[in-house]
């Protein structure tokens, strides 16, 4: 037999007589909806110590840069290398600077986007591609091959520079643009990094769908895959892009040209120009190198700056389980 439903609400001084309603009142009392107070955040002196040791070892040769910028070659040699001098001349030494053999520094400087834009973007769609396959497609040796591309993180770019170059020579691409592209474009970190981030922010059950709906692999992936993996390409565009742009060996064996220089080898050589001058323009040149030296990094805070938001944004993807 079921119990005969209750009409009007029981009294709760007759519940309260018994010491099970009495529990059952207290368990279904209001709970106070009072903010909890925050605790406040805990503070370590040496942690605290360690950070501005840190933030000043990065910060310091910056700060340097942008002071010595603003001095001649004879400042920089009789003035406090971390404050100004008597006579600033930032100006100045950016007009020279763009001025000294007949404007080479601006060729140099898109000589160098070029090089990094060029190389950024392909190398982040083709680990994009090689990550993504190796996420989402089982094949004959995907684990070796895998395997292979951990392998070649841990080899120094360096100590493929010159059987590179002897590859590139054979070719006939030595001294031409292509002789910097080429190489930067095989990004084995970005390629792991984009394996790793497509495994859980590309759904299979989105997969299927699309395949359901007709879709190609290729649409699938220019159409739907690639916006996934905002966040991962962002990241792999700026390692490359700030690799390249601070490539220094491998254009230094590559290119014979002036006017194919990047700004690193440009400055490279203007720096030789002052170890090696004497009186007239080159006693001015160390000057002319520093503020080159400034002058080129402010493209990449520009770039940081325009895409940090897409960046930030990848950087919890995946950190909670829905």
């Amino acid at each position: 037999m079921t119990s005969p439903k209750l009409s009007a609400p029981l009294d709760q001084g007759v519940l309260s007589s018994t010491p099970a309603a009495t529990v059952a009142l207290k368990a279904v009392e209001p709970v106070s909806t009072a903010p909890a107070r925050k605790r406040a955040p805990r503070r370590s002196t040496p942690l605290t110590i360690a950070m501005l040791a840190v933030l000043a070892y990065f910060l310091l040769p910056l700060f340097w840069l942008l002071i010595a910028s603003t001095k001649s070659t004879q400042d920089l040699f009789n003035s406090f290398g971390l404050w100004f001098s008597h006579a600033p001349q930032l100006l100045t030494n950016i007009r020279a600077t763009f001025a000294q053999d007949d404007g080479v520094f601006a060729h140099w400087l898109l000589n160098t986007v070029i090089y990094a834009g060029v190389s950024s973007l392909g190398a982040a769609l083709l680990a994009a591609a090689g990550g993504y396959g190796f996420a989402k497609f089982r094949f004959r040796g995907d684990r070796a091959a895998f395997n292979l591309v951990l392998g070649a993180v841990m080899v120094p770019t360096t100590a493929l520079a010159i059987p590179t170059y002897l590859l590139f020579a054979q070719a006939g691409l030595v001294n031409t643009p292509w002789a910097v592209i080429l190489p930067s474009l095989v990004n084995p970190f970005g390629l792991y990094l984009m394996r790793i981030y497509a495994q859980d922010a590309v759904p299979d059950s989105l997969l299927e769908a699309a395949r359901i709906d007709g879709a190609g692999e290729a649409r699938i992936f220019f159409r739907i895959v690639l916006r996934l993996l905002g966040p991962g390409l962002v990241t792999v565009l700026l390692f490359t892009l700030v690799a390249t742009w601070n490539n220094y060996f491998l254009p230094l064996i590559m290119l014979n040209d002036p006017d194919l220089y990047p700004v690193t080898v440009g400055l490279s050589s203007w720096a030789a120009q002052a170890q090696n001058g004497g009186a007239g323009s080159s006693s001015d040149m160390l000057a002319l190198v520093v503020t080159g030296s400034m002058l080129s990094i402010i493209p990449l805070v520009v770039a940081f700056l325009l895409l940090q938001r897409y960046w930030q944004s990848g950087l919890a993807a995946g950190g909670v389980k829905q």
